[in-house]
């Protein structure tokens, strides 16, 4: 089992940055993927980024060139920086992490959540 805390969000103004940290527990996670997601209201839950065992990252289209995904192995933490934010960001940000190292966009291929961090975007 793995246990993923996440924390870091807020209230910030367009145009500012933030730093999630996931915080994983239980297992380590150095060799598997590791994704951000995130769901606004009334809307699915949807990819954001993700990091894979060789540290090999992938983003969705809307956050490339804005949002960096890393990790620290030793910490067994997962980042994400997220620079040049946008009001269309505001979401509930979600740590997910797999079974396995290797990528995925689907929600459904991770088994294990955090409880969600709350990112808003003010105008």
């Amino acid at each position: 089992q793995v246990q993923l805390v996440e924390s870091g969000g807020g209230l910030v103004q367009a145009g500012g940055s933030l730093r999630l940290s996931c915080a994983a527990s239980g297992r380590t996670v150095s060799s598997r993927n590791m994704g951000w997601f995130r769901q606004a209201p009334g809307k699915e839950r949807e990819f954001v980024a993700g990091i894979t065992w060789g540290i090999s990252t992938y983003y969705a289209d809307s956050v490339k060139g804005r949002f960096i995904i890393s990790r620290d192995n030793a910490k067994n933490t997962v980042y994400l920086q997220m620079n040049s934010l946008k009001p269309e960001d505001t979401a509930v940000y979600y740590c997910a992490a797999r079974d396995t190292g290797s990528s995925s966009y689907t929600p459904g291929r991770y088994e294990y959540w955090g409880q969600g961090t709350q990112v808003t975007v003010s105008s």
